[in-house]
């Protein structure tokens, strides 16, 4: 009779005993179970490793299927969290980026002009890409896509440009 741990609670139990007193295991069936498999004379390596499972890849078949619905979101949160268009009575300032940034500032005097650009389908949701061109540099226009009511923020600078 030697005192063993119990492999349910962990608490030293006889290797007599029937069952645990502590939780009611077994255990006299377990190690008769367990002496009945390890053949006299033969050694167990603990350390050996015999086998290694992961799930399979089977078993996330309908999370691989549908992360695609879950990226564009993502993508598109990113988007739109780096872009911030702000007009002020003196200046319209233009933002980009979320870890790098990205400043413009425009003078309503330099501004040239505010092309609005909406396709069918953006003018039923509202929404249409603005783009600013100015006198301060070549080439310089600024396009910011997706905004809503872009008629609107037009009309806003225009007036901001004929106040000054």
């Amino acid at each position: 009779m030697a005192l063993i741990n119990c492999p349910e609670c962990d608490k030293p139990v006889s290797s007599a005993a029937h069952a645990c007193p502590h939780c009611g295991f077994p255990v006299a069936e377990k190690l008769k179970a367990s002496s009945a498999l390890t053949t006299p004379g033969a050694e167990i390596h603990s350390a050996e490793l015999l086998l290694e499972v992961r799930p399979s890849w089977w078993n996330y078949f309908w999370h691989l299927l549908f992360c695609w619905l879950v990226v564009p979101v993502v993508v598109a949160w990113w988007q739109r969290a780096g872009t911030v268009l702000r007009v002020y009575p003196n200046r319209v300032t233009l933002e980009r980026g979320l870890f790098s940034k990205c400043y413009q500032d425009f003078l309503p005097r330099d501004i040239r002009s505010i092309d609005v650009d909406q396709s069918f389908i953006a003018r039923m949701a509202g929404i249409g890409d603005i783009t600013i061109s100015t006198a301060a540099a070549v080439e310089g226009a600024e396009r910011i896509e997706g905004v809503p009511d872009p008629r609107g923020i037009r009309e806003l600078i225009l007036a901001q440009r004929g106040s000054h």
